[in-house]
Formats: C-alpha cells, structure tokens, sequence
C-alpha cells in the first residue's frame, strides 16, 4: 500500500455503529420505549377512554420518532390526521355511544394467548423485513432534513396520487362510523319508550 493510500485510509471517516450513539439515538430509543409502553397499556386496560388517551400518547411518540429521524412531514402528518382526528372522532364516538367510564369487564374477549401470538408474529417479521431492507442503511440525523415537506410533496404528488387520496377516505369512514353507532345509541334508547306511552294511553 503507498504512503497516499494509507493516508486516504486513515483520513475516510469511520462507519457508524451501535457502540458509540449520539445524543439523538439515545433519545430516539427513550421515546421508542414510552411509546411501546402506552401502546401496551392501550391494548391492556379495561377502560376504554383511558385506552383512547393512551393511544395518543402512543401516536404522539410516533410523531416524535418521526422528527428524530428528519422526516418532519410524516411527523406533522401523524398529529394532524391520527392525533387530531382518528383519536379525536374515536372520543366522540366514546362519548355519543355513553361508553362506561370506569372499568368495563367486556372489554377483554377472553383471547389474549392467540392475540399475544399473532402480536409476537408480527413484529417478528415487521421488524426482519425493516432489517432486511435498511441494513446497510444510515441516516445522517445530525445533518439537514432528508424528510422535509418540500421533498416529500414532490414524490407524494408525483408518483403516489392515488393512494394518497385513498388514505383520506380513513377519515370519512371513522365520521360515518361514529354516527352510524350514535344513531344506534338513539334508536336503543327510544324502542322501551314507546310502550309505556301506549299503556299510559
């Protein structure tokens, strides 16, 4: 090997590696494990409207996951569409339906073994597959945003209309579902009327 080489060689910047993390791995593996225990206390309680607000702080912590990873828009996304309207019509729909505050002992179906499996099963495979795919891959999370909205409207509008548009009919589909079961609700709650009106006649 020549003097230059060499030189070229001590001169190439390190790899990166898991033993020596910056100050964002470290907060990026401390919000991922606030958000994997409020997910896991939303598929555990019995309550439901401490479900739904554990499920925000699940989402929220996704959201911040995004932005340590320089991908602001999907960041913005998250709060906007599940933060501030799936989990906000899901309350409503809580709340028209007169869901019980406190404990609800019908909340567990009775198959937590076959639902811990297909749980396990999945992130298995979700997470060789993200393996799979990224391992050679970093992101530089100290540099500038590779995520902005700039970038990723281009992409998004350019290639990828369609699904986009399909993804908004998740939120007219959560409005129709809370009505329908708010309109339910209704019906239940007149059908006993209606005979002791006609006795009382």
């Amino acid at each position: 090997m020549t003097p230059a080489a060499a030189t070229a060689v001590l001169a190439a910047p390190a790899p990166p590696g898991f033993l020596s993390p910056t100050g964002v791995e470290i907060a990026f593996l401390l919000v991922g494990l606030v958000t994997l225990g409020a997910a896991l206390v939303t598929v555990t309680t019995r309550q439901l409207v401490h479900a739904a607000l554990w499920l925000v702080v699940a989402l929220g912590g996704l959201a911040v996951e995004y932005l340590l990873l320089t991908a602001e828009f999907i960041a913005w996304v998250q709060v906007l569409i599940y933060v501030g309207s799936v989990v906000v019509l899901l309350l409503f729909g809580l709340m028209l339906t007169k869901a019980p505050i406190g404990r609800s002992p019908d909340a567990d179906s009775g198959n937590r073994w076959a639902a811990l499996t297909v749980a396990v099963a999945a992130a298995v495979a979700l997470v060789w597959v993200v393996v799979d795919a990224f391992r050679t891959t970093w992101i530089d999370l100290d540099g500038p945003a590779a995520g902005t909205t700039e970038v990723t409207g281009t992409s998004l509008f350019r290639h990828w209309v369609l699904p986009f548009e399909a993804l908004s009919v998740l939120l007219l589909a959560a409005l129709v579902g809370a009505i329908v079961l708010s309109r339910k609700a209704k019906a239940d709650a007149a059908a006993p009327a209606a005979p002791g009106k006609e006795g009382a006649r």
